[in-house]
């Protein structure tokens, strides 16, 4: 069989991945505010590409929820939205318990020192209103149950729902003073370092779910 001919170049490929994660990085730390249009010239001079992975980039946003657009009108970052929020916590929390579930037996003692170090990280950066060590190091300590899990689906649906949600806790994140995470990641820990899949997939649930719950009342 002939090989094809590839028409796309890598370039091009890497060009849109790069517009992508910029567009999806200020939208989620409150660069790109919740509403804020979005005109392809502006963007353009300031990623310094052509319109075309620019344009790549804003539609698969728009897939992931963080903007919104009407033909002819506008382009525009997502407004925060409730309802959104609400969908997507649940698919969230069950996510990580089934990381949970498939990755408490692989984890090894160098894994939940990891976690541990994540936890006390995460405790200083709550104390100290430190939003982007607080967010770094929640995202660390799930990432340990994550790649234990070695599923790269999970990974996959966590790479498109995440980035709304940390959108949300960021931009929320001093509404969030009732959270017990860090009492939560003591209590993951502890099954975690039992070896209790059962109960580990439990608590990472609640813990997401908890933080779905302060969220939506944030709203409020």
């Amino acid at each position: 069989m002939p090989i094809p001919e590839f028409h796309a170049p890598l370039e091009r490929d890497l060009l849109r991945d790069r517009a992508y994660a910029t567009l999806r990085d200020a939208i989620v730390d409150g660069t790109l505010a919740p509403g804020e249009r979005l005109r392809d010239p502006e963007l353009c001079q300031w990623l310094g590409l052509s319109r075309t992975p620019v344009r790549d980039a804003l539609s698969r946003l728009e897939q992931d929820g963080l903007v919104e657009s009407a033909p002819q009108r506008y382009t525009r970052v997502a407004p925060l939205d409730r309802r959104a929020a609400r969908d997507a916590f649940p698919i969230v929390a069950a996510v990580h318990a089934l990381a949970a579930e498939l990755g408490v037996p692989r984890l090894t003692a160098t894994d939940l020192d990891a976690m541990r170090e994540a936890n006390a990280s995460f405790a200083a950066a709550l104390k100290d209103v430190d939003v982007d060590a607080a967010l770094a190091a929640d995202d660390a300590f799930h990432a340990v149950l994550l790649t234990a899990s070695a599923n790269a689906e999970l990974t996959g649906v966590l790479d498109r729902l995440m980035p709304r949600l940390r959108r949300l806790e960021r931009l929320r994140f001093g509404s969030l003073a009732g959270r017990a995470s860090t009492r939560q990641h003591e209590l993951i820990l502890a099954a975690a370092t039992a070896k209790d899949s059962t109960t580990t997939a439990e608590r990472v649930r609640e813990n997401w779910l908890s933080l779905g719950t302060l969220i939506d009342r944030s709203f409020e």
